[in-house]
């Protein structure tokens, strides 16, 4: 593999993004990952997104956000979204996003950071338990529209 480099998200990432998106599964190709991508540029927050280039080619990326204050959880971060291409999967591309999504929200005092999982995401659950992620104080709940 040429230069991993991990860097901030730009605008210009998003259509990348969005192709990483559809390679990994057609059930999110609606998603619009232009308008995400730019709020998260935008936003302002503290939070941080990052993608992972290889050759200046967005390979991989990792969406998350800061949320401060609800239902008792004190300044914690999120992470919303993970991809990697599949022709870069297995080379530890996601485990470095995440770990300097960590390093980033640690030097910037966030003592919790959390992600919400399909229970039947075998894969996605294997990868975060390789991280240390473990079963949080929260329950999911959801109301079908």
């Amino acid at each position: 593999m040429e230069e991993l480099i991990i860097r901030e998200i730009r605008s210009e990432d998003a259509q990348a993004i969005e192709d990483i998106r559809v390679a990994i599964s057609r059930q999110d190709a609606n998603v619009d990952f232009l308008k995400l991508v730019k709020q998260h540029v935008s936003d302002g927050n503290g939070a941080t997104s990052l993608v992972a280039q290889v050759d200046n080619k967005v390979v991989g990326y990792m969406i998350s956000t800061t949320l401060y204050a609800g239902f008792g959880i004190r300044k914690s971060a999120w992470i919303m979204a993970i991809g990697v291409h599949p022709d870069y999967m297995g080379q530890g591309i996601g485990l470095k996003l995440a770990n300097r999504i960590c390093d980033i929200y640690k030097g910037k005092g966030v003592k919790s950071i959390y992600s919400s999982v399909m229970w039947d995401s075998i894969d996605v659950l294997s990868f975060f338990k390789k991280l240390g992620f473990k079963r949080s104080e929260f329950i999911n709940l959801k109301k079908d529209l």
